[in-house]
């Protein structure tokens, strides 16, 4: 069956407010197709037109708006500008991304158009968007970052699948939508919206809220589990009709729903929702069924493409930090040729179990990719020509950062922190950043300094999840020591090994009594108030220990040899 769509642009201003629009976004200001100018009124779009859009101005990138270290937009950017209120902050902003050749701003709705506002509208060229209120920036980057991505690499060319951009789930969402005569949600096998059509204010506020969180809500996941639909779903290749869920004083807006199932062979791939006010005739029924057809070819070429991208980009990056002959081609294509930055090193706290099931495994390997994908985003809203991907069980990040040497690495770390404090604590996660690289052939030595601080980190030494190699130069260089014994297989001894096996043998503690006296220099007082004894306690155990493990501490040497040995313990076998 080939569905009808209007034609229309890829990476186009239109095109995103028609996608993403009422429900999220709305044209408060200037037109899509250009030339500047106040759309006269908000609204659901106003201004924004509904037809192919051909003007429509073309995005070459999002950025976040950050006013104390503001990132160099790519040329026709859509600017987000978190935290941007005040009329007077919004003029100013616009003129200075009139003056960078930016396309739109989006400011958190609601914001007014006033005369200020619409003259600087009309004088930058940069047209104002609002962002609803209860939608997330996060959750607008990633959309945004789904309709502008398609061929950042290797772009084969356009193709299509029954008269549709290959992947472009958005049109044919409305193209479907347009058949039902009905609100439609495009969701993957978690029931997370990857795509929805037009008209989603005429559904209820459930679906709203499902749009908002790109997700459905746990609520009414379990009412629908209860009522066995999603049983019902699997079990048949037909639409299934699912009554309106009632909840409190909404429930006489609630609409039913027409749920079907998108299959590839026996593999499920997701499902189309329709907000629907009765139940749908054969003729549609049909349709929405040939268009299920169409939505597993595009989904499968979708991952299928996304692999390939996946894995190219991960070629690339592998090959920009290792350096080399192909460095340089790969950077290039990666567009960071001499661009000064860092590299930053992700990965869990722990190792993963090497003897684990194929289950496990593959739930594995998914949430590294996850992870990784959202680590890309991350950077990308820091800076758009930033590039990321798993290498190994490793997630690398290459991000140019202007500021030079310390100031660049600390920027750097500051990046990594605020991810692992959006990601949350669901998994501990640790960060090693490298030293600052002036131009891409400085990119292996970064990944280097990055892949020691991060194997610190991930040896336990402390309770810190960023650190920079500057940070833990010391604890690195003990587990490279640890590294040079194990290799020549060097049987531990001297002093301290043997007040280890006198403690063991003896329950005493000898060896925490000669780690306390240490640290704090010989001062008896300070190190016996560390351990809890007396002085005179301390004192005996000091002379106790030196009698066992042969140890002159009046010699500088022997105590220095001590103290290495104490600091090398913890890391003997890490890493």
């Amino acid at each position: 069956m080939l569905i009808p769509v209007t034609p229309q642009p890829r990476t186009g201003l239109r095109r995103v407010l028609e996608d993403l629009g009422p429900t999220f976004l709305d044209l408060v200001c200037g037109t899509v197709d250009g030339t500047a100018g106040a759309a006269g009124a908000t609204g659901s779009g106003s201004g924004s037109g509904s037809g192919s859009g051909s003007g429509s101005v073309d995005i070459g990138g999002v950025v976040i708006h950050d006013p104390y270290d503001e990132p160099v937009p790519p040329p026709r950017a859509l600017v987000l500008g978190v935290a941007v209120h005040e009329s007077a902050h919004i003029v100013e902003l616009l003129d200075a991304l009139g003056e960078q050749g930016a396309v739109g701003l989006v400011v958190r709705a609601p914001v007014t158009a006033d005369a200020e506002v619409a003259a600087a509208v009309r004088r930058s060229g940069v047209a104002l968007l609002g962002l609803a209120r209860g939608a997330s920036w996060a959750q607008l980057a990633a959309m945004l970052r789904s309709l502008l991505a398609e061929g950042d690499i290797g772009d084969p060319g356009p193709q299509t699948l029954g008269g549709v951009s290959s992947g472009d789930l958005f049109a044919l969402a409305n193209a479907i939508g347009a058949l039902l005569d009905a609100p439609v949600t495009i969701e993957d096998r978690s029931w997370r919206v990857l795509a929805f059509s037009g008209r989603q204010g005429e559904a209820d506020s459930s679906r709203v809220e499902t749009i908002l969180g790109r997700q459905v809500p746990e609520r009414y996941t379990r009412v629908l589990e209860e009522r066995g639909v999603f049983q019902a779903m699997n079990r048949s290749d037909r639409p299934v009709y699912v009554d309106p869920i009632a909840e409190g004083d909404g429930a006489a807006d609630s609409l039913p729903r027409v749920a079907l199932t998108v299959r590839a062979g026996d593999e499920i791939l997701g499902s189309i929702w329709a907000a629907v006010r009765e139940p749908l005739s054969d003729e549609r029924a049909q349709a929405l069924c040939d268009a299920a057809k169409l939505v597993a070819l595009h989904l499968l070429r979708l991952r299928a493409g996304a692999d390939v991208e996946r894995r190219l980009r991960s070629d690339l990056v592998a090959t920009a930090l290792e350096g080399g002959a192909g460095a340089a081609e790969a950077v290039a294509r990666l567009g960071l040729a001499e661009r000064p930055g860092a590299v930053l090193a992700l990965a869990a706290a722990g190792r993963a179990d090497g003897d684990q099931s194929a289950a496990r495994h593959a739930r594995h390997v998914a949430e590294r990719q996850r992870l990784t994908d959202a680590f890309a985003m991350h950077l990308s809203a820091v800076h758009p020509r930033s590039a990321a991907a798993l290498v190994g069980d490793v997630v690398y990040g290459i991000v140019p950062v202007h500021a030079g040497g310390a100031d660049a690495e600390e920027r750097a770390a500051r990046i990594a922190a605020d991810f692992l404090e959006r990601v949350g604590e669901r998994q501990e996660l640790r960060v090693g950043v490298g030293p600052y690289a002036r131009d891409s052939g400085g990119l292996p030595a970064s990944r280097a300094g990055a892949d020691r601080a991060l194997r610190v980190l991930r040896a336990g030494a402390g309770p810190r999840s960023v650190a920079r190699i500057a940070d833990v130069f010391v604890e690195s260089l003990l587990l490279e020591l640890g590294d040079v014994i194990a290799e020549r297989g060097d049987p531990p001894s001297g002093p301290v090994v043997r007040l280890m096996a006198y403690d063991k043998a003896h329950h005493t503690r000898l060896v925490p009594t000669l780690r306390a006296w240490l640290d704090s220099f010989g001062d008896v007082v300070t190190a016996s108030a560390a351990v809890h004894v007396h002085p005179n306690t301390f004192r005996y155990r000091l002379r106790r220990l030196a009698e066992v493990g042969g140890l002159d501490l009046a010699d500088a040497d022997a105590r220095f040899a001590a103290m290495l040995q104490l600091r090398l313990w913890p890391y003997a076998g890490r890493g």
